[in-house]
């Protein structure tokens, strides 16, 4: 773990649409950029809009922080021309509505989905993720839908966009930063999360205001933007930067109902 974390994003051109994801509303897509990889492409244009983005990178860069696995993150630009020659006319209009700064990740080529019942996890690292995903508010991490995959025979973390729900309503956003976090009680790692108190005692220490600050810093302004509100970018920032903190300093409303929630299970 190093001062200079986060390191700031890359950004990369999408030069080709190679194939949708079908998973849930989002359709996210495999995609390749001129830096000759491939990402998973998020679209601004999709569902829950450039919010869910948002909640990817806050999520995704918290993650590697704390030293958790997570496929790199690029701000990913897409083209007014690009998806002209789409043929499906759904996929078509999310490419148009998603013209100019998008979120990709590095596409794990091979990977296959985590499933609890083939690969028995570590005690320390499931407790890590139920800390994280608590912290976060990431009700997306169940045994329908683990948001998890196996790569090199390594956990590695995907998809944090439903996370953070707080920003979807924002004006009660003190509040819910002090609630604890019910839906754990549904988290796919839960059973086998037996150190989380040795595991909030190190991430607390990891997560410093300064840290805390630096990934908020990761979000671009535009994204940022809300006509409905007064707020300026910044405001809103903060207020990210705000719930985060809060969340960190109250970490025993949530390790005490993940806790809770572990003991009935076992």
């Amino acid at each position: 773990m190093t001062d200079h974390y986060p390191s700031p994003l890359r950004t990369v051109n999408v030069t080709r649409y190679v194939t949708p994801l079908r998973e849930g509303g989002s359709l996210p897509a495999i995609a390749e950029a001129d830096d000759d990889f491939l990402y998973v492409l998020k679209f601004r244009g999709a569902g829950q809009g450039v919010k869910a983005l948002i909640a990817e990178i806050i999520g995704g860069e918290l993650a590697r922080i704390l030293g958790l696995k997570v496929p790199e993150l690029v701000f990913a630009n897409l083209d007014t021309a690009f998806g002209r020659t789409e043929p499906d006319e759904e996929i078509q209009d999310l490419l148009k509505a998603s013209t100019g700064l998008n979120l990709a990740l590095h596409y794990l080529q091979g990977a296959i989905t985590f499933d609890a019942v083939v690969t028995q996890p570590d005690s320390k690292l499931a407790s890590q993720i139920v800390w994280l995903d608590c912290l976060i508010t990431n009700v997306d991490r169940t045994p329908r839908n683990t948001n998890m995959l196996m790569w090199h025979k390594e956990l590695w973390l995907i998809d944090h966009g439903a996370a953070l729900y707080f920003h979807h309503t924002w004006s009660n956003w003190r509040e819910q930063a002090l609630r604890p976090f019910a839906p754990v009680k549904d988290h796919v790692l839960l059973p086998w999360a037996s150190e989380l108190d040795a595991v909030d005692a190190e991430y607390k220490s990891l997560l410093t205001n300064e840290r805390l600050q630096a990934v908020v810093d990761l979000i671009p302004v535009e994204w940022l933007l809300d006509p409905s509100s007064d707020e300026t970018a910044e405001q809103r920032r903060q207020v990210y930067y705000e719930f985060l903190r809060t969340r960190v300093e109250a970490s025993d409303i949530f390790l005490t109902e993940a806790k809770n929630a572990r003991a009935t299970l076992i």
